[in-house]
């Protein structure tokens, strides 16, 4: 007589993978990526490819000789840290420094935690912010695009959108704004900034990208910018000589942080109503931030922000388990 045999679950294989999600977000940055070569040239790619060698060379150093285990470079999370590294610094920023990012990235912030899936704060994020506050003046000084493949650590730099409405807002002085580039220039990639923040068409793009692959949800993303959109539209009519609400949008990090980097599996929370608390945190604090802080950017410390409260809203919104009845309230 047959036996029914049950076994644990997951019963059903969805053919999902760490590598299979990993190199999707890669090539939804495919567009955005293509943009910063056009934008800013040699400087672009160099420091892009700099920052992923960097990275997957640091990964695989510290797992064969200090974790004494398999390679884990062929998942792409490595590859995928570089390049978003890239994508927030600058084009023209010293080699050393790029390799300096990497190293905290990879090395202090991922794998001292235990490698993928250990990690408490998104390792891009966190490299930006410790090269941020290391080397002020290189991580803030912006080239202007459209200088053509022949620039790199000599090109021309220039204001970006962020810089002027914080001067504007410091100020008091409404018409310093008429100095900000037009939305259809923030929207093609005809703005000063870091690599990956320029092109807000190509983040969108790419958003749309893994929206239908399913590899993101919409939770933390549109709850992100509905929020900077309602804080934002508030300051500006409370007073004008607060920027558009729009232009907030398609300026600084804003689009390439809550689409690529709030979203991270590992530092992100896992329910639905976690990632939109998670998410209203993260607009609400970039808000303020930009607005009253020291620095015209805000996104990134918003989001390391949150990643340390992630295990808190995980406790609060659990998802619930396979089989289990909802109590009632």
């Amino acid at each position: 007589m047959n036996k029914l045999i049950v076994s644990l679950s997951p019963h059903v294989h969805s053919g999902d993978s760490i590598a299979s999600n990993m190199y999707g977000v890669i090539i939804a940055l495919v567009p955005a990526l293509v943009c910063s070569f056009v934008a800013f040239g040699v400087g672009a790619i160099i420091t892009t490819a700099l920052s992923v060698a960097a990275c997957v060379f640091f990964e695989w150093a510290i797992t064969k000789f200090c974790l004494k285990k398999a390679s884990t470079v062929c998942d792409g999370s490595a590859i995928l840290t570089g390049i978003l590294l890239a994508f927030n610094m600058p084009s023209n920023i010293q080699p050393w420094i790029v390799v300096i990012g990497a190293f905290f990235a990879i090395a202090v912030v991922k794998m001292t935690f235990g490698g993928l899936g250990c990690n408490l704060f998104n390792p891009a994020l966190a490299g930006r912010a410790f090269l941020l506050i290391s080397f002020p003046v290189d991580m803030t000084t912006w080239p202007v695009p459209g200088q053509g493949f022949g620039t790199y650590l000599d090109a021309e730099t220039g204001a970006t959108p962020l810089s002027i409405m914080k001067a504007a807002f410091k100020s008091g002085d409404v018409s310093m704004l008429e100095q900000l580039p037009s939305f259809k220039d923030m929207l093609i990639g005809n703005t000063g900034g870091c690599l990956g923040e320029v092109c807000a068409l190509a983040l969108i793009i790419g958003c749309i990208y893994m929206l239908v692959k399913k590899i993101i949800t919409w939770h933390i993303p549109v709850s992100i910018l509905l929020t900077v959109f309602v804080f934002s539209g508030l300051l500006n009519l409370a007073n004008p000589v607060y920027a558009n609400p729009l232009a907030e949008l398609l300026s600084g990090g804003l689009l390439l942080g809550a689409i690529f980097m709030a979203t991270d599996y590992v530092t992100s929370p896992m329910s639905a109503k976690g990632q939109i608390v998670y998410g209203v945190a993260i607009g609400a604090l970039t808000v303020i931030i930009r607005t009253f802080g020291a620095y015209p950017e805000g996104m990134s410390f918003a989001i390391l922000i949150m990643n340390a409260f992630v295990p808190l809203i995980n406790s609060k919104f659990k998802p619930t388990r396979f089989g289990e009845v909802p109590a009632k309230k």
